[in-house]
């Protein structure tokens, strides 16, 4: 097939969780014989016209100039340019600023669009922004030809609120298998004796009920929080200043260092809850962490019995202060290995993604 990614700014992935993505699905297809093409920011660090047999399309990104309006116009070049080209498929990775042209989609090709999250639940955004956000979603649900939810959650959302139909593919993590306690060092680290959060800070990832949980506990174990410092976060550094325990160390984006400090936490808290399956949580699951999760059916579907879960913070207090779960770390830790490797795995999520499509068009592979 003959098949276009739009919605990221491109690979090889220097971003987020939707590049790594089209990363490696679009360098997978490219090794089956498939055409692949990926819509690249003109100002992506990569600037050749191929990827590993993936074909390069850098249009003119202007985020640079005027922040996220520029996203809005990105898409517009991609869909301008994608009209011309004669695609089998175009698949979006999210919906966002590309539903306002879904008008300008070419007719030819089928449009498929990954749903991504729930991102009108997204408390940091302003109210009127939070209302186009759902605008969005409902556009995306309505003028694509199919839908693919990356959790349970997504596709029962999609069902119930729009009656739309969607094939459920989740995202994909590669077990770390060679633990190196190197890095603790940086981080004036023990093994197990620390606990870590890593996320955006922002409110709906409940990075303050973690904190406030944390501080009433009787734990001596430090927490180590990952995330880049933005204004919500300088006012939780502010807030715990005076718990000696509670560490901001900013963002890090060294996967190999991630993979070992998540390996030798004691706790792992993801307090993520909106959206579908968090690309962090599957990272952590292949880590050998022992998650903490919030509660609600976007973790729990993932988790299941191999986590333990938290609603509020004295939830998280009464977790640290009794600190019976390490002793599930072995078992726990060993089935979420177990459901990357068998669910979860990339090469799976790429086959199941590439039999998804190749069967829209009534190829066989």
């Amino acid at each position: 097939m003959k098949i276009a990614l739009l919605g990221t700014r491109g690979v090889p992935n220097n971003h987020g969780g939707f590049e790594q993505f089209a990363e490696y699905f679009s360098v997978y297809l490219a090794k089956n014989g498939h055409e692949v093409y990926v819509y690249n920011s003109h100002d992506h660090p990569y600037q050749k016209t191929t990827f590993k047999e993936v074909n390069i399309i850098h249009c003119y990104d202007p985020e640079y100039k005027i922040g996220t309006a520029g996203q809005f116009i990105y898409d517009l070049n991609c869909i301008l340019d994608a009209r011309k080209r004669n695609f089998d498929i175009i698949l979006q990775l999210g919906y966002t600023s590309s539903s306002v042209w879904h008008w300008l989609l070419p007719r030819k090709s089928l449009i498929v669009t990954n749903m991504d999250g729930l991102e009108w639940k997204r408390t940091k955004y302003k109210p009127v922004v939070r209302k186009f956000l759902k605008y969005a979603e409902k556009l995306g649900a309505n003028y694509s030809d199919y839908l693919i939810a990356d959790s349970v959650g997504i596709k029962e959302h999609l069902k119930t609120t729009y009656n739309k139909s969607s094939e459920y593919i989740a995202y994909g993590a590669t077990n770390h298998n060679n633990p190196d306690p190197g890095v603790l060092a940086a981080y004036n680290l023990k093994a197990y004796k620390y606990s870590m959060v890593l996320a955006r800070l922002e409110p709906e990832n409940n990075i303050e009920t973690i904190l406030e949980g944390y501080k009433k506990s009787n734990t001596l174990n430090p927490l180590i929080i990952f995330g880049g410092i933005n204004d919500y976060g300088l006012k939780l550094q502010d807030k715990y200043k005076d718990d000696v325990r509670i560490k901001f160390v900013g963002a890090n984006y060294n996967q190999e260092e991630l993979n070992n400090l998540r390996h030798y936490s004691r706790y792992y808290f993801h307090g993520h809850s909106v959206g579908g399956t968090n690309p962090s949580l599957l990272e952590a699951m292949a880590s050998n962490a022992l998650i903490i999760a919030n509660n609600n059916i976007f973790n729990e579907s993932i988790l299941d019995e191999a986590a333990i879960y938290f609603n509020s913070n004295e939830q998280v207090t009464k977790i640290l202060n009794d600190d019976e779960y390490f002793l599930l770390k072995e078992i726990n830790t060993r089935i979420n290995k177990s459901k990357i490797d068998q669910e979860f795995n990339w090469n799976i999520i790429n086959k199941k993604y590439e039999s998804f499509l190749v069967g829209l068009l009534g190829i066989n592979t």
